[in-house]
């Protein structure tokens, strides 16, 4: 089984991700961030992962520290979980559409972090939550996941939709670039011999 559990205590957040990625695609969320924790339960059920996210953070001031340390959290679970990359696809992409929205996510577990965030949400708050935060997400798991992310939404009127076809696509690329590869069991997929 291909799991990791992981903490990350700061003065600012206490959180704890368990992931398995060969799950079933059940969560169990506690954040203080509705918002956010619908778009992981779109991530654990469509990326086929159990995700259990336990977080505490200074929601006081507002939940910028909790999502970024959530996406580190998470990075780190999963680059953890994947422990050399032997014998995964590596590469995974998606296209997923929610009504009028349509969002494309390619991933590439390389050993090199990196972001291409290219998402023209049409407004700046879905609900409560402050699209901004989105792109934190992102980053931090890129760089604690050492994975390249491309991430873009070709179409979309409505904010919510917008933001769920990014989530959803990037569950379904991380499922895609995590499995296994029964053509390479045991290979590293790099010709360096190591991501």
């Amino acid at each position: 089984m291909r799991s990791a559990d992981i903490r990350r205590d700061t003065k600012e957040t206490q959180i704890r991700v368990r992931v398995n990625l060969d799950g079933e695609g059940t969560a169990k969320l506690s954040t203080g961030i509705p918002f956010l924790e619908h778009m992981l339960d779109q991530v654990a059920r469509h990326g086929m992962i159990d995700l259990e996210i336990d977080a505490k953070g200074d929601l006081h001031i507002d939940a910028h520290h909790t999502v970024e340390d959530i996406g580190i959290t998470l990075g780190q679970a999963v680059a953890k979980a994947l422990g050399d990359k032997a014998g995964i696809r590596r590469y995974g992409h998606a296209y997923v559409p929610l009504d009028e929205a349509l969002s494309r996510v390619v991933i590439d577990f390389s050993g090199r972090p990196g972001l291409e965030y290219q998402v023209p949400y049409t407004r700046g708050l879905i609900g409560e939550f402050d699209v901004d935060l989105v792109h934190e997400f992102f980053q931090g798991f890129v760089n604690h996941a050492q994975a390249t992310l491309h991430i873009d939404t070709l179409r979309g009127v409505n904010a919510h939709h917008q933001c769920e076809t990014v989530f959803k696509a990037f569950a379904r690329a991380l499922r895609m670039a995590a499995e296994a590869d029964p053509r390479a069991a045991g290979v590293v997929p790099s010709t360096k011999g190591t991501l």
